[in-house]
């Protein structure tokens, strides 16, 4: 994308940011585990380009899905552009990888932090996903809170214990 030099794209870069955010804390994990009773909730586009899932999963979540992240992943492996992971699902450990641009909503709740984001595009101009809430295949609850406008770009959310 070619960048407008006479105007600064503020909601382009707030969404990098935030998506960096989430890289460096998933980058840590994966170097350090999961620290104290830290847990993630983490949505996502599952047909934004790059995403890899198992076609089970994404013949059940074909628009979008939240993961928890909390005992039971391995292999977390993260770099510039996505982050890979082995969950269960079902008693069964399936490989996913999700480009850090498909990202809709991450939560630690322990932490009462939550970001959303613009719908996982990455580009100014495109809205979220329609239809319902991201179901949580490997258990818990999604975030709290209602899903965003579209075109909305990414914000800190204050995470609701219900």
């Amino acid at each position: 994308m070619d960048a407008d030099p006479d105007r600064l794209d503020y909601p382009r870069i707030v969404q990098e940011a935030f998506r960096d955010v989430v890289r460096r804390i998933l980058a840590q994990v994966a170097e350090h585990g999961l620290p104290g009773e830290h847990h993630f909730y983490i949505g996502f586009r599952t047909g934004h380009p790059g995403v890899e899932m198992p076609r089970d999963l994404r013949q059940l979540y074909p628009e979008e899905m939240t993961v928890v992240m909390q005992n039971q992943f391995w292999d977390l492996e993260v770099d510039e552009e996505a982050f890979s992971v082995v969950l269960n699902f079902n008693a069964r450990r399936q490989h996913l990888r999700v480009p850090f641009a498909a990202l809709l909503a991450f939560a630690d709740p322990s932490a009462e932090f939550g970001l959303r984001f613009d719908g996982g595009a990455g580009e100014p101009g495109e809205e979220p996903a329609k239809g319902e809430a991201p179901a949580a295949p490997s258990g818990g609850r999604p975030p709290s809170g209602k899903p965003d406008a579209p075109g909305k770009s990414g914000e800190v959310v204050p995470f609701r214990r219900r």
